[in-house]
């Protein structure tokens, strides 16, 4: 729990570092340091203009409760969005095209693989590039969030010794730029449907926003999370990198579903088993809305129809939607626990 006290009140001269777990400098007193990364700068300029006057000293209790904690992000929302903005600015600062470099990377991305695939590499599967890249957009979004917020907090160790404030945004910032880089790579999505007379399938379209804010949920319970682990191991930031790709290749985003993977599960009974991997709906989800065909004719060989995506409702996959929408609040939770226990020597490990 966070108790402003009045420095004049508390009799005592507030510590001149905060370096004790316990008590950290306020608003008023934060200072950017000369090693602060400029995210760090920045946050630390915001917090002095936002609370100009106010000299206070923070005391911050370890046993804050959760809905205190997500009343204190939701209080400090605009310190969040300020963060986003920062970390955008700083990632293409002095560059030229700025943030044109969200949408170029993506389409040059996809017109290499519309050139491995259709001319060198043929699958069969018509308009492949476009079945990839919808499980890749959100696939990107999930996995350079939880990524990037792992070592959020290390990164900004100057912050998080001199200014109190909802550590936790830290983590949450970083799956707000990944969700900024995704609208970007969204719009290339778009362009490429119409170059490629690729319509949607309009009828699962809500799929779309359920499966994102299951994914974001997802993504945000698990940086919060890693974020705090990784201030007392190091090794876990690497470790996630490596689990990354591991986890990618679980996820059908590459391969087929329905002809690769459900009809060899299928004929042991553990079709299940797949699904216990909670980026593997979401995917399908995108990819059932984006891609829209359940069966497509070979372009190798036309005389044969493969299945590529579930055939099932929109009640089916909105279900699981919700399945994986559910599991990623319990994941919340628990960051947020996880996160409360150990913030209180940041200041020590950092």
């Amino acid at each position: 729990m966070a108790l402003d006290v009045p420095a004049s009140a508390s009799g005592a001269k507030p510590p001149a570092n905060g370096a004790d777990g316990g008590v950290h400098e306020g608003f008023g007193l934060a200072r950017p340091v000369a090693d602060a990364s400029p995210m760090a700068a920045e946050a630390a300029g915001f917090t002095q203009r936002e609370a100009r006057g106010h000299k206070v000293t923070r005391v911050v209790s370890p046993t804050i409760s959760v809905p205190q904690r997500l009343r204190e992000i939701w209080l400090s929302r605009e310190l969040l969005v300020y963060l986003v903005r920062t970390e955008i600015k700083v990632k293409y600062k002095n560059s030229v095209l700025g943030l044109v470099w969200s949408m170029i990377a993506p389409a040059m991305t996809l017109a290499i693989y519309f050139i491995v695939f259709q001319f060198i590499a043929k699958n069969g599967i018509p308009h492949f590039v476009i079945f990839l890249f919808s499980g890749l957009l959100l696939w990107n979004l999930f996995q350079v969030g939880v990524q990037t917020a792992t070592g959020v907090v290390v990164n900004n160790s100057a912050i998080v010794k001199k200014v109190s404030f909802p550590r936790e945004i830290l983590a949450l910032a970083s799956i707000g730029s990944a969700g900024v880089f995704f609208f970007f790579q969204a719009i290339v999505m778009v362009i490429f449907l119409f170059a490629f007379h690729s319509a949607p399938a309009w009828g699962y379209l809500p799929l779309l926003p359920l499966a994102l804010l299951a994914a974001l949920v997802l993504a945000s319970g698990l940086a919060i999370l890693l974020s705090a682990v990784n201030v007392y191991l190091r090794d876990t930031q690497h470790l996630i990198e490596v689990v990354m790709t591991a986890w990618f290749w679980a996820c059908p985003i590459v391969y087929s579903f329905q002809s690769q993977v459900a009809l060899r599960l299928s004929k042991h009974g553990v079709t299940w088993l797949y699904f216990l991997n909670p980026m593997t709906p979401l995917v399908l989800s995108f990819q059932r809305v984006l891609y829209g065909k359940v069966t497509v004719t070979s372009t190798v060989a036309p005389h044969l129809v493969v299945a590529e995506l579930p055939p099932h409702s929109l009640a089916w996959y909105a279900g699981l939607d919700v399945g994986v929408l559910a599991a990623g609040l319990v994941v919340v939770y628990l960051g947020l626990v996880v996160f409360g226990r150990l913030e209180g020597n940041f200041a020590e490990e950092l």
